[in-house]
C-alpha cells in the first residue's frame, strides 16, 4: 500500500492554518527521552525528576501518562504539538499494568472519536486527540531487544505508529551503534512487529519519495543525541555535548540521526503518519469495537452499527431529561405545596391574633 503525501486543495488549506500533531514518547528512565523532547521543541518542556530521599528510593511509583501542548514554527508553518510523556516505563519490577496503562490511553482516544461520530449533533470545539506517533527508546545496551522492547512494540504496533530509536547514541561507538542497528532490526522482523518503517511503493511513488523513505528506512532505528547546552563549533554556536575526546553535534548527520527524525515527524511526514492513524489504525480499531469478535474479551455478542449506538445514546439521554425534569416537578410541587401550608398557617395566626384582639376590646367597654 502507497502511503504519498499530496499536496491537494485541502493540503494547502491545512498549511496555511496549521497542523496539530500529537507524538508519544516512552522509554525508561536513562534512555534520553526528556533530554530528546526538549530538544526538539527547543525549550524545556519536560523536566527530570530524582528520588532525592533515600527512604523513598524504593517506592514504585508505577507510570503516569502527561500531555503537553507547545506551539512550533517549521518553516512558516504553525504546528500545535501535543507531547504525551509517560514517566515511571520500565522502572518497575513487573511493568504489566505500564502496558496496559498505554494501551488504554491510545483506545480511550479513539473511543473519543468514535462517540463523537455517533452523536447526531458533532460537537464544533472538539478536539482530535489521537497519537499519531509514538517513539519508543531502546536502552544503547549494544546487544539486542529485550523482552520488555519486543512486549511493548507488539502490543502497542495495532494502536499506533511505533517508530523505535536508541536513545544516548554518543554512549556506543561508530561500529558498535551500527551492529546493534542491524541486529534490533532482525529481532523486528524475527517477531513480526509491525512497525512504521516509511512505506513506499516503488511502482507507484515518485523517486523522491522512494529515494527519501529508503534513506529513512535504512535509518531505523534512530540513533538520537539530545542535548539542552551550546558548544562551539568552527567558530559557530551549536546544540551539542563536549567529552574530553572531542564534541559530539545534535544535528550533524554523521553524529545522530536527530535531524533526520525531526524533519520526518514536523514536516516530511507528519501528514502521512496523521492519514495512517485515522484511515488505517483507527478504522482497523472501529471495526473490532463495533463488530462481533470472538477474540475479543466482554464483547456483546450483538453486532451493533453507528446509527443503533447514536439512537441508543440519544435515548438513553432523553430518559435521563425526563428524570431530571420530574424531579424539578417534584421539587417544585413541594416547595409550592410548603409554601401554601406556611401561607395558611399565617393566615390562621393572624386571624387568631384578630379574634384575641377583639375580645380584649369587648372586655375593657364591659369594664368601663
Amino acid at each position: 500500500m502507497s502511503h504519498i503525501r499530496r499536496l491537494g486543495g485541502g493540503r494547502r488549506k491545512n498549511v496555511k492554518k496549521g497542523f496539530q500533531f500529537t507524538l508519544m514518547v516512552v522509554g525508561a528512565s536513562g534512555t534520553g527521552r526528556t533530554t530528546f523532547v526538549n530538544t526538539l521543541c527547543g525549550s524545556k518542556v519536560l523536566s527530570s525528576k530524582t528520588c532525592d530521599n533515600p527512604e523513598e528510593a524504593h517506592i514504585e511509583d508505577g507510570i503516569k501518562i502527561r500531555p503537553i501542548s507547545v506551539e512550533l514554527d517549521e518553516d512558516g508553518v504553525r504546528i500545535s504539538l501535543t507531547i504525551v510523556d509517560t514517566p515511571g516505563f520500565g522502572d518497575n519490577i513487573d511493568n504489566e499494568k505500564c502496558f496496559q496503562e498505554i494501551v488504554g490511553y491510545l483506545e480511550t482516544q479513539y473511543d473519543d472519536i468514535l462517540a463523537e461520530e455517533s452523536r447526531i449533533k458533532r460537537n464544533p470545539r472538539f478536539r482530535d486527540n489521537r497519537v499519531h506517533a509514538l517513539l519508543y527508546f531502546i536502552q544503547p545496551t549494544g546487544h539486542a531487544l529485550r523482552e520488555i522492547d519486543i512486549e511493548l512494540m507488539r502490543r502497542l504496533s495495532p494502536r499506533v505508529n511505533v517508530i523505535p530509536v536508541i536513545g544516548r547514541a554518543d554512549s556506543l561507538t561508530p561500529q558498535e551503534l551500527t551492529d546493534f542497528k542491524k541486529r534490533i532490526m532482525e529481532d523486528i522482523e524475527h517477531y513480526n512487529i509491525p512497525i512504521y518503517n516509511f512505506p513506499f511503493d516503488i511502482e507507484e511513488d515518485d523517486e523522491d519519495t522512494v529515494e527519501e523513505n529508503s534513506e529513512l528506512r535504512d535509518s531505523l532505528p534512530f540513533a538520537i543525541i539530545g542535548s539542552d547546552d551550546f558548544i562551539t563549533m568552527n567558530g559557530a554556536r551549536t546544540k551539542g555535548r563536549q567529552y574530553p575526546w572531542g564534541a559530539v553535534e545534535v544535528d550533524n548527520p554523521e553524529h545522530s540521526d536527530f535531524a533526520k527524525l525531526r524533519s520526518a515527524l514536523l514536516s516530511s511526514h507528519l501528514q502521512d503518519l496523521k492519514e495512517i492513524t485515522h484511515d488505517f489504525l483507527y478504522e482497523n480499531y472501529r471495526t473490532e469495537k463495533l463488530s462481533k469478535s470472538d477474540d475479543q474479551i466482554d464483547q456483546p455478542d450483538t453486532s451493533f452499527k453507528v446509527d443503533e449506538i447514536a439512537n441508543q445514546n440519544v435515548r438513553l439521554k432523553e430518559e435521563q431529561l425526563k428524570k431530571e425534569e420530574e424531579k424539578l416537578r417534584d421539587i417544585e410541587f413541594k416547595v409550592q405545596r410548603e409554601i401554601q401550608e406556611k401561607r395558611q398557617e399565617l393566615l390562621a395566626k393572624e386571624e387568631a391574633l384578630r379574634s384575641l384582639e377583639a375580645r380584649l376590646a369587648s372586655t375593657q367597654v364591659a369594664d368601663a
